[in-house]
């Protein structure tokens, strides 16, 4: 019966695929009020408050599926302080604990067998659960948009060359690269690329601003190493996710002559230097040791040991544990992030993502994918892996019931930064610690200021090291600004951009959160419903009416 309910499951959701990608959609389809390209987190949510406030709206995803992260792996919701996520975000995540309340949900394990590892049970009287399988989140999703007329076009990717048309600084369409044309009164990019604003001219920057550019601290370079600092130890952000000492960075340990390890640098700048590198990215894994429905680690075709050398490497020199974070999700399985100096972020090598054209960034996407397979094969078969991590390794496996790939891998990387805008509003690390208080929330931010690495290079000792990792803590919850998430008035006067916003890269750390994007899409859609509603540019409208707005639909802004 597991089997049965879970290919009816996907015949159901492929012809709903199928039939939701014809081409051939007539004219007056292919205009509405508001046009979202990206069926992420935040796209969906715009798409509800948008359809809620009676205005007609085209949802675009690129691929078959909704959802991005939340439905793509990141089951561990990070949040920072549940308290602010208010609207159609906390209403995503009573949801999912309505989903958990049936008994039918619970396949692989018993409600009651069920701990997490404290997201959801922090509150005695908590009205949401934060913690869920990827397929769970793409019911509630499909449950929300059921009954509300929103139509949604999948598999539609927007012509980045000449694909948006544009009028007196106002977007008129976007055409995508079948040649299929929407057009509307607002547009929101609810990417994480942050392709629409690009395509449309918004000025965008990538990569590690400099910390002198905006007064920061923990912005650009952060090697924080021993030759840096006086005390000859290394900093906080220094010892999070390193190798331990000793690791070789040669191919011939103690061999310079015979060439460094792929993926190593020779050295690093000086800290706080600006540049154009972008923290990892890597697949939020959901693995299961449940055996029936458990999909063993495969060696990938074109498995090559080198790069795993310095993983192999850093176990000789005494690393003792498994190089990930295993959050238990409901049914036996987890979301599975990265954790310590090599681990299932692949560092150095997403640096062409946010530019690359769509080719470029499957071949991207696959090697992301190739890479983690090689290193879940390793830890769980290789000679040199101490015995009792590749025995608890070899338990997991990815799940046969999740996704729609044979292997049971997603299709979503996590693209934790790529493009982001450049508004006349810059979040900065100074909003994130309330030092700079804006006055013109449209949502909250509260999570620590996070950034994974970003290379690999030669420490002053001569041994392998990481550079980038952040995590500072915020004080307090932070509000985030309207002015952050419209363009430049002269850049665009119809666009609003709830993920890809205005924001460093150290502040983007800290607001890049699922929940977050959520409540940004919402505050998108209100933004959007009373700049049609008033005829103003999404920058001109009086910041009262939409805070009125956005406490009736419960978003908490303070």
């Amino acid at each position: 019966m597991k089997i049965t309910r879970t290919l009816i499951a996907a015949i159901t959701y492929s012809i709903i695929t199928l039939l939701s990608c014809d081409n051939k959609v007539n004219e007056g389809l292919n205009s509405a009020d508001v046009v979202i390209y990206g069926g992420t987190s935040a796209g969906v949510s715009a798409a509800i408050q948008t359809a809620r406030l009676g205005k007609s709206v085209i949802l675009i995803e690129p691929t078959n599926r909704l959802g991005g992260l939340t439905t793509g792996g990141l089951g561990q919701t990070d949040i920072g302080n549940k308290q602010v996520i208010g609207g159609i975000a906390r209403e995503f995540y009573q949801n999912i604990k309505r989903y958990y309340e049936d008994s039918a949900n619970w396949v692989w394990q018993k409600q009651s067998e069920y701990k997490d590892g404290g997201q959801t049970r922090t509150d005695i009287n908590e009205d949401a659960m934060w913690t869920f399988e990827p397929s769970a989140a793409l019911k509630v999703y499909h449950d929300m948009i059921r009954d509300l007329d929103i139509q949604i076009i999948y598999n539609q990717r927007l012509d980045r060359t000449m694909g948006v048309s544009k009028t007196d600084n106002n977007i008129k369409s976007i055409t995508m690269e079948t040649g299929a044309t929407y057009s509307g009164k607002m547009f929101i990019d609810a990417t994480y690329e942050g392709d629409l604003l690009a395509a449309a001219g918004i000025t965008y920057t990538v990569g590690r601003e400099a910390n002198a550019q905006y007064g920061e601290s923990l912005n650009g370079v952060q090697a924080n190493d021993t030759s840096r600092t006086l005390s000859g130890t290394l900093s906080a952000n220094g010892r999070h996710h390193n190798f331990v000492e000793g690791v070789d960075p040669y191919i011939i340990p103690g061999d310079s002559s015979s060439g460094l390890i792929p993926g190593m640098n020779p050295g690093v700048e000086e800290d706080g230097t600006g540049d154009k590198n972008i923290q990892a990215y890597c697949f939020r894994m959901c693995l299961t040791d449940h055996p029936e429905n458990r999909i063993p680690f495969e060696k990938p075709k074109d498995y090559d040991e080198l790069s795993y050398e310095l993983l192999l490497r850093n176990y000789e020199s005494g690393y003792n544990r498994i190089p990930w974070i295993n959050s238990k999700m409901p049914n036996r399985k987890t979301d599975s992030n990265n954790r310590d100096g090599f681990s299932t972020d692949f560092i150095g090598q997403n640096y062409d993502y946010p530019e690359a054209d769509y080719e470029e960034r499957a071949r991207i996407t696959q090697k992301h994918r190739a890479y983690q397979q090689g290193l879940m094969w390793t830890l769980a078969n290789h000679p040199r892996i101490p015995k009792e991590i590749r025995e608890e390794v070899s338990r997991w496996g990815t799940c046969k019931d999740e996704f729609e790939r044979a292997d049971g891998w997603q299709q979503q990387l996590y693209i934790r930064e790529a493009r982001r805008m450049v508004s006349d509003l810059v979040m900065t690390q100074k909003h994130c610690e309330s030092i700079e208080i804006v006055p013109d929330a449209v949502g909250m931010g509260a999570y620590g200021m996070d950034s994974h690495h970003t290379q690999r290079y030669i420490n002053s000792k001569g041994n392998v090291s990481n550079e980038g990792n952040v995590e500072a803590p915020v004080k307090a919850p932070y509000p985030i600004s309207y002015r952050s998430i419209v363009p430049k008035k002269g850049d665009c006067s119809n666009l609003l951009v709830p993920v890809c916003l205005s924001a460093t890269h150290i502040a983007f750390g800290s607001i890049r959160m699922e929940p977050v994007f959520m409540v940004l899409g919402q505050s998108s859609a209100v933004i959007a419903h009373l700049s049609i509603e008033e005829e103003l540019a999404v920058q001109d409208i009086e910041y009262n009416k939409i805070r009125k707005m956005l406490i009736e639909l419960a978003q908490i802004l303070e």
